[in-house]
């Protein structure tokens, strides 16, 4: 029974140690030990004990922090050297003998069965770890991992034997330790028996390792062949269907086949009949041409006749106009019939039509002729017939044909062509020349057609309107011009001379001389109404000439109207001048000098892409849209990003080129910049200087990129080669679709765009922007934001991570990239000192805002952080540029308001902390953070943190909280703010150190620089005079200091350049000594300069007076208490301004300083 029960114990020990559950097995060990069972807790005993599981220097560096003893550390290595010898040794025993055991396993598998069995069970006693060891070598090896069931069935069978057992605090801590089951409930599966763990025991102990092997073979195999039918069965279902389907295809497409042949052996045969029917009407419609030949012939004949016989020709005349009409009434029968022939064969050739239409409109002329000469005198006729036929002909028809009928198209539509018009001159001679028999013609012939006011009646009409437009115009008011727009469209529409209309269209476009947007519109729907009428020859040889001629106009509307019409009137021309002549106008436009005239070219370009034929030109519109984004205009970009770049992706379908085309322009703008410093092989001759222009130029082709990302992701969607299913939250790049594109299997070209060459440029951009670039560096943020949202959190944590991970040096995991990427990706990583430091400036940034700082990322981020912070601080014990990097990169990530409350979480861990550099570090985030917080977070987060780290006793802690309290009383003005720093400043010179004294001033210094660069808000000179008397002052207490020489160059001279810059408001004496300040702190010495300021300002070297209650700062104190007399009779005038009294508040505390330095000096003159 003991041997059972010890066997099973071990196989709880073993299982516990497998499946990691090491609080459980810790809790067993304890008990055990306290039941006195030392001989089932040796395997555990071995385990805790191990070394190399938990080595003893880091558990007693856990136990107590001591300080790093370098000898003490020397002595760990060697005992640590010599454990390792003996773990090598004890390893090789082990080794034997497991290889021993092995060989004896092996030979007793020959034995029967119960002797095997009597065997394992003395071997359990004597042997218990080796024979555990054998069966977790030999069965276990390959079973594989666990499956969920048969875990759950191990961990319910390990708790039902420690409650059985007795060990509840053990199983408590199983339960607690098992956190992904619930072990209370044990589904009904064969493995849920009563005491179960023993049966597991005896069912292994009645089976050979070879027959369990063996049967776990054949299940795999059952299971896989199942697998195998079940997927075969339904390939064969889909292969029926398919089948079927097919079949029914087959036999539709066989249907189809024949009844196509059925019907193009009838239309064969109709071409046939055709044909024939055609030659033998074109046959008779030679003969109809040869007699109306004849007949013209037998008219010019009859008109010919002399005068002197008219008297005689009477009867031979009305004989003649007899047959004549017969002959022509044969002859319109005759071709009534060839219409109806025509008719009734639909498809008979075009060209046989058109012959047909010529012949009949010669007829008909023939005809009109007729009547001309035979119903008129024929002396008048011959000299007046020739000018009026193209008149006459809608009135000569009898009433039971409709003129639509019997004309051709150029006589119905005659404002459509200029050619069925005669020329001005013409019409001119026959409107004041026409006889009074042809007025009584025209009424009779009114009352017999059918058509509408007499063709040269409205042509008059016509002509006396476009004479009188152009006189009318001028004398008509501007708002009220868009009135005669009808009148001018129906004058162009409708007159006959090219010149005319030209001189209308003109008026037109110059309707008004400057048109404000609603008069545009109007002139533009007229434009477009009239293109729709006279149509796409005349739009092009009348309306686009006057745009042409527009273009340069001095005006910026009339040249926005011509950009208007490049846009609306392209659809009503032919395709092949939209893509030349409308294109060149928009190509002129988008270089004009006004915005809005750029702007609108941008916009209507926009509409004239889905207009062009062919893709001929797309390179050219490309490189077009490409030149107004980097347009200086914000309108003109705005207009591009958001209609003409979708308008070009829609119609060129080229968005693979767009994108390399854009990373192209993005990194040439940066590279096109001059370096930071010309020393080869620094960190600044790697930077760039960026111009205004390439700022913005590379500020709006970021913006570019991120208006392309829904297009890259729709791309990416539409050639996954791979089945897909959202996830709930809408996601489409699952893990489990990433695991199917790490395969390598297929190209993904779409999709590896992004995180192959968008990644890269954007990396390499980062690399060349100076520190100063946060605008830049926060637009490529925000583009990080919007991929990761768009793509998931998938695709942020499996894809985009392991890239800026790379990049910035970091170890990251690529199993989600396929084989063929790694290289690419691990190229990524720098190679060099100043490449890891181009790396911290760059892209670490990046990586804490863009990916780190998605919403998803949060904790990710705190961990990442501290990693940085604290335990990067904790590892170098010195501060580094490479901690100033950081520095900056915790920085950019403040602008970003939601970190905030992480942040100083963070730094409140550091300034509490006992690390010296970790604090240092702490005040110097504190310093640079201070620009992006306001008053609230300052009085609450950081002056708490400053006020602790300026009481702290390491010195250095203690001035680097004095510049960032200096940073602080620059960007606020808050009284209790400035107060705080003023007692803090007290404090720091109390102290007597010159190097606090030197920071202190130094800091101050800072603030009377912005001080003195703010405006002057105050209009009276009195203020103006107390303010630069103030400042004055404190310069010179600031001069008789001991300063460096950055800060005399960055902000003492700029501040004495800020006072000179109002001369009215300082004395004289003043003025002198601040240019000698100047002139000697740029190069001649200290002590030539206190002369001097002595000299002119007639005072002693010491500056105690200024700053004590009889000095103009405690004048100026006594002014904002009101409860004390007032003195000075300069300060009755007004009180001061806000700026001096946050300013005397802060120069307080320098009246300590000045009194310690003069007793220094004192004391010094007394040795």
């Amino acid at each position: 029974m003991d041997v059972e029960r010890s066997s099973l114990c071990n196989c709880v020990v073993n299982f516990l140690l497998e499946e990691n559950y090491l609080l459980t097995a810790f809790e067993l060990l304890q008990e055990l030990l306290d039941d006195g069972r030392d001989a089932q807790a040796i395997r555990l005993k071995e385990f805790f004990s191990d070394p190399s599981q938990f080595p003893a220097d880091q558990i007693s560096r856990y136990n107590s922090l001591r300080a790093v003893d370098p000898q003490s550390l020397l002595e760990e290595k060697e005992a640590i050297e010599e454990k390792l010898a003996l773990s090598d040794y004890e390893l090789r025993l082990a080794q034997e003998d497991i290889t021993k055991f092995k060989t004896e396993l092996q030979r007793k598998s020959d034995l029967p069965h119960d002797k095997l069995s009597e065997s394992s069970v003395s071997n359990s006693v004597n042997h218990v770890p080796e024979i555990h060891r054998q069966k977790r070598d030999a069965p276990f090896s390959d079973l594989g991992p666990l499956k969920a069931n048969e875990r759950k069935d191990l961990n319910c069978a390990v708790k039902e034997y420690l409650l059985l057992a007795g060990y509840r605090l053990t199983a408590m801590t199983f339960y607690e330790e098992v956190t992904d089951q619930n072990l209370d409930d044990w589904e009904n599966t064969p493995a849920a028996v009563p005491d179960a763990l023993r049966h597991y025991y005896y069912e292994y102990l009645s089976s050979t390792s070879e027959a369990a092997e063996e049967k776990i073979s054949m299940m795999r195999e059952n299971e896989s062949l199942r697998k195998t039918i079940e997927s075969v069965n339904h390939e064969k279902e889909c292969l029926m269907k398919n089948k079927d389907l097919a079949e029914g295809q087959i036999n539709a497409l066989t249907k189809s086949l024949e009844a196509t042949q059925k019907d193009l052996k009838d239309k064969e045969k109709l071409i046939q009949d055709l044909k024939r029917a055609w030659e033998h009407q074109r046959k008779e419609l030679n003969d109809c041409r040869a007699e109306i030949t004849s007949l013209k012939m037998h008219i010019e004949g009859s008109l010919s006749v002399p005068n002197s016989v008219a008297t005689n020709v009477g009867p031979t005349q009305s004989q003649a106009s007899d047959s004549y009409n017969e002959e022509v009434k044969s002859l319109q029968m005759e071709i009534a019939r060839l219409k109806a022939m025509i008719t009734n064969a639909p498809d008979i050739v075009d060209s046989s039509i058109a012959e047909i239409e010529s012949i009949q409109t010669e007829e008909k002329v023939v005809e009109m002729d007729e009547s001309k000469a035979l119903n008129s005198h024929p002396i008048e006729t011959a000299g007046v017939a020739d000018s009026n036929v193209p008149s006459l002909p809608v009135q000569t028809f009898d009433n039971t044909h409709k003129p639509e009928e019997n004309l051709p198209e150029s006589f119905m539509n005659p404002p459509n062509s200029s050619d069925g018009f005669p020329d001005g001159g013409i019409l001119s001679q026959q409107g004041d020349k026409l006889p009074s028999e042809d007025s009584g013609l025209h009424l009779k012939l009114e009352n017999v057609g059918s058509g509408p006011i007499p063709e040269n009646m409205g042509l008059g009409t016509i002509q006396i309107l476009a004479d009188a437009l152009p006189k009318i115009v001028p004398y008509v008011l501007i708002n009220h011009r868009e009135e005669l727009l009808p009148l001018i469209m129906c004058a162009i529409e409708r007159h006959p001379d090219n010149s005319t209309r030209d001189s209308l269209t003109h008026t037109l476009f110059n309707l008004i001389k400057r048109p404000d947007e609603q008069q545009r519109r109007i002139i533009m729907d007229a434009c477009v109404s009239l293109a729709k009428n006279v149509g796409e020859m005349r739009t092009e040889t009348e309306l686009l000439p006057q745009c042409w001629e527009q273009i340069n106009h001095m005006y910026e509307e009339r040249r926005l109207l011509v950009a208007q019409s490049c846009g609306e009137l392209a659809e009503f021309v032919r395709s092949e001048i939209r893509d030349s002549l409308i294109l060149s106008i928009v190509q002129q436009l988008i270089e004009d000098p006004a915005t809005i005239v750029r702007e609108a070219a941008a916009h209507n370009l926009a509409l004239l892409l889905p207009l062009f034929p062919h893709l001929d030109k797309y390179f050219k519109v490309e490189e077009m849209m490409f030149q107004l984004a980097c347009d200086p205009s914000g309108v003109v970009v705005e207009t591009t990003i958001k209609e003409l770049l979708p308008a070009l992706i829609n119609w060129g379908n080229k968005l693979d080129h767009i994108l390399r085309a854009l990373l192209s322009h993005i990194l040439g703008s940066a590279e096109r910049c001059p370096p930071l410093s010309g020393v080869e092989g620094s960190v600044e001759s790697h930077l760039r200087v960026l111009g205004e222009r390439e700022r913005w130029n590379l500020d709006v082709l970021l913006r570019m990129l991120a208006e392309l990302l829904p297009y890259v992701y729709q791309k990416a969607i539409e050639t996954c080669p791979f089945s897909f299913v959202s996830e709930s939250n809408g996601t489409i790049f699952s893990s489990s679709l990433l695991e199917l594109y790490a395969g390598g299997h297929i190209d993904w070209p779409a999709f590896e765009w992004m995180h192959v060459d968008c990644f890269s440029c954007l990396l390499q951009l980062a690399s060349l922007l100076p520190q100063k670039e946060d605008n830049l560096r926060n637009r490529i943020t925000k583009f990080l934001l919007a991929v990761s949202e768009r793509f998931g959190d998938s695709y942020l944590t499996h894809i985009m991570l392991p890239v800026f991970l790379t990049a910035v040096g970091d170890e990251a995991d690529l199993t989600f990239y396929p084989p063929n990427i790694h290289s690419s990706i691990k190229g990524l990583r720098p190679r060099t000192a100043v490449a890891q430091r181009l790396a911290t400036l760059g892209t670490l940034p990046l990586l804490l805002a863009g990916i780190l700082g998605a919403p998803g990322k949060r904790e990710q981020l705190a961990e990442y952080l501290r990693k940085l912070l604290v335990e990067g601080a904790m590892k170098d014990n010195q501060f580094t540029t490479h901690d100033i990097d950081i520095i900056n990169a915790v920085r950019f990530l403040c602008t970003f308001e939601e970190h905030h409350g992480m942040i100083f979480n963070i730094l409140w861990e550091m300034v509490v902390s006992s690390n010296i550099e970790m604090k240092i570090n702490a005040a110097n985030i504190l310093k640079v953070i201070v620009p992006y917080i306001d008053a609230k977070v300052a009085s609450t987060h950081v002056l708490p943190a400053l006020i602790t780290l300026g009481s702290d006793q390491n010195l250095n802690v203690k001035y680097a909280s004095i510049d960032a309290f200096g940073a602080v009383a620059q960007h606020f003005k808050n009284d209790m703010i400035v107060d705080k720093i003023r007692v803090q400043m007290d404090a720091f010179l109390e102290d007597g150190s010159h190097e606090a004294t030197i920071a202190v001033v130094r800091s101050l210094l800072v603030a009377i620089f912005h001080l003195t660069s703010m405006p002057v808000s105050a209009t009276d000179l009195i203020r103006r005079r107390q303010r630069a008397n103030a400042f004055c002052e404190a310069i010179r207490a600031v001069d008789a200091t001991e300063i460096s020489a950055n800060s005399i160059r960055d902000f003492l001279l700029p501040t004495i350049q800020n006072l000179l810059k109002d001369p009215d408001a300082l004395d004289p004496a003043h003025k002198e000594a601040l240019e000698i300040i100047m002139k000697e702190r740029s190069g001649g010495t200290f002590e030539a300069l206190s002369k001097v300021m002595g000299a002119h300002l007639g005072i002693a070297s010491s500056v105690t007076s200024f700053f004590g209650e009889g000095g103009l700062l405690g004048k100026k104190e006594s002014i904002d208490s009101p409860t004390e007399p007032v003195e000075s009779p300069k300060a009755t005038a007004a009180p001061a301004p806000v700026e001096d009294t946050r300013f005397m508040r802060i120069m307080r505390v320098t009246d300590m300083l000045r009194g310690k330095a003069k007793t220094q000096e004192e004391t010094n003159q007394n040795q």
